[in-house]
């Protein structure tokens, strides 16, 4: 391995599981290089989640709009039910 957050896509196929760990024991993500270049990232669930979670104002948004709206109160069964209506009214 080069650097300590860089690995080439050899040892990365060799050493998967023990990478795995790594990044979950270290809460950092991992560059793969093939050739020389970067290709992909290794990272840790916890990291993803974290990154693809929506900005907190967002959800303070779309919380103001269901209330304003009165969705908020809706319980799951009504939301499935109007979820189904929606897709058979797309087909």
């Amino acid at each position: 391995m080069q650097d300590s957050n860089i690995v080439t896509a050899l040892d990365a196929r060799a050493n998967f599981g023990k990478l795995l760990q790594r990044v979950e024991d270290e809460g950092r993500s991992l560059v793969i290089a093939k050739r020389g270049r970067p290709r992909a990232v290794l990272m840790s669930i916890r990291e993803y989640s974290r990154l693809a979670a929506p900005e907190p104002e967002v959800l303070r948004v779309i919380g103001a709009e269901s209330k304003r709206k009165g969705t908020s109160k809706l319980s799951s069964r009504q939301i499935d039910r109007i979820i189904r209506a929606a897709r058979r009214a797309r087909r």
